[in-house]
């Protein structure tokens, strides 16, 4: 009782204390007060307070050290307000004068005004600088954003042979201006969110208006309205806040660091979100054909193309459910395998100790843990780990005998599959899999894994992103979309947009994978 009644006045103390009035007064040196005392004076607010001329207006400039531009402020902004100053024929009415300041001193692009406390200390934390004028109750907002950012690079997670090495960056504004270098078109559409009641993180949802379906560009906005959190600091939050079923293994979402893969999507009549602080970008909705597509595939001529994916999706069945046919057929099935195989493999496995399931599991769980020990050392040490231990361990393994040399090869051949996956989200999800193929081999063989295959079908089916069909073009099924499924047409024959989309716009003159 004694704990409860402490909270509650705690909490009644800190209501009173932080109680802030909603709009900018009038006076200069209340404003101030009321900064202050809501960021409690830190060490990086920086206050510049000084007087316009004789009439002795009192003006003060406020930004964040660090996140605002010093330089910008200090040559476009501080001295245009300086050289203000000293001219004897100047308003006298503070609103002339914050008019003069806006139209014909302060010598930046972007500027706005704020009346609400809220708005401008979001503005002011976000990098932009205010400049506040006693006997106004508005400040102005520059904008003079200035931190540090990284610089365009080749995507880390997304690797090509053939097509452009540019990948998306922290920076919201660097990643909407890649997306247009790509789209030149005026229709293209940019809705900016705040995202994070703490955080107020900048987030766009970006669309080609005239191609993409209304009713998607709705549903994508009143879905990211609903988010309700403190912070957003990647784009896999707002992929699972919006995403259609959280008990899924596969993603609903794509996520990418190219602007060429979000540029196609667009094009497609699909909708971008771009978060600021991340290079991720999401594309929705996804289905299953998209999670095995590679922008290379377009890159290349159709029958490199085609050859190419048509490979992946060999690699998808190997890396699900290799283990599982091995552990079925030497379990349960050993009817079904050619006599000289399996003398071979009867030869290997004497004097291993444990069943074909266990010794799988083993194999399984051992690539698992080097996969996720090279990827969370250092870029050197893990490539190393990834090799050396893969051998090594392999290697005694097979002299302890405790496994087969044949199941070193399956789970080999199983990580290699794996790595032919473009996404990575999309291959964590065929590994998952891969665990359930294999109990329900070690169970019930073959009859096992077709009852889960066809589960997972079932799953698929019932599945949406966005509220399209995962399943699509499969089932339902657009037939014209085949053209652009597990093989890839020639460029000139993909002159439709995805059906399944019901774009405005149906006709497309290009082609991009999304």
């Amino acid at each position: 009782m004694r704990f409860k009644s402490f909270f509650k006045n705690r909490q009644k103390h800190d209501d009173q204390e932080h109680t802030f009035p909603t709009e900018l007064t009038k006076s200069l040196d209340q404003n101030m007060a009321i900064l202050k005392q809501m960021l409690e004076e830190p060490n990086d607010l920086v206050i510049r307070e000084f007087s316009l001329g004789q009439t002795s207006h009192r003006c003060a400039i406020v930004y964040i050290d660090g996140l605002a531009d010093k330089r910008q402020i200090n040559n476009h902004v501080m001295k245009n307000l300086q050289l203000f100053s000293e001219k004897d024929n100047m308003p006298y009415r503070e609103d002339h004068v914050l008019l003069e300041m806006e139209n014909a001193l302060i010598s930046v692009a972007d500027i706005g005004k704020g009346h609400h406390l809220d708005d401008v200390t979001n503005r002011l934390l976000y990098g932009s600088a205010l400049v506040y004028l006693d006997g106004i109750n508005q400040a102005l907002i520059i904008d003079a954003n200035g931190w540090e950012s990284r610089a365009i690079a080749e995507p880390v997670s997304e690797s090509l042979i053939r097509g452009p090495r540019e990948g998306f960056t922290e920076n919201l504004r660097t990643n909407t201006m890649l997306i247009r270098r790509h789209i030149r078109d005026p229709n293209l559409r940019f809705q900016t969110y705040d995202i994070g009641r703490r955080s107020k993180k900048k987030l766009v949802v970006a669309y080609i208006e005239g191609i993409i379906h209304p009713d998607l560009i709705k549903e994508v906005n009143r879905r990211i309205e609903s988010i309700d959190m403190d912070d957003a600091p990647e784009s896999g939050f707002i992929e699972q806040w919006i995403e259609d079923s959280f008990l899924s293994p596969f993603p609903q979402l794509m996520n990418t660091e190219r602007p060429d893969k979000v540029s196609a999507a667009l094009l497609q009549g699909k909708v971008g979100i771009i978060l600021d602080g991340t290079p991720f970008a999401l594309t929705a909705p996804l289905t299953l054909g998209n999670t095995l597509q590679s922008p290379e595939d377009y890159y290349e001529r159709w029958m490199i193309g085609s050859f190419l994916r048509a490979l992946r999706y060999g690699a998808a069945f190997l890396a699900m459910f290799l283990p599982a046919l091995y552990i079925a057929l030497l379990s349960y099935h050993q009817g079904m395998v050619p006599s000289k195989l399996a003398f071979s493999i009867a030869a290997t496995r004497e004097g291993v100790p444990f069943p074909a399931a266990i010794e799988a599991a083993i194999m399984a769980f051992t690539m698992e843990l080097l996969r996720e020990a090279g990827a969370r050392l250092p870029k050197t040490i893990g490539q190393t780990i990834g090799i050396v231990g893969g051998l090594v361990i392999g290697d005694a393994a097979v002299q302890a005998g405790i496994v087969s040399p044949i199941m070193v090869i399956v789970v080999a051949v199983t990580a290699i599959a794996s790595f032919s996956i473009p996404s990575y989200s999309v291959a964590i999800s065929f590994r998952l899999l891969r665990f359930g193929f294999m109990m329900a081999a070690a169970l019930l063989g073959l009859y096992g894994i077709i009852l889960v295959y066809i589960m997972i079908n079932i799953h698929i089916v019932n599945l949406k992103s966005i509220g399209v069909p995962y399943s699509t073009p499969f089932s339902p099924s657009f037939f014209r979309d085949w053209k652009d499924l597990v093989l890839r047409a020639p460029l000139t024959m993909q002159t439709r947009r995805p059906s399944f989309l019901k774009s405005d716009d149906s006709k497309s003159v290009n082609k991009g994978d999304t």
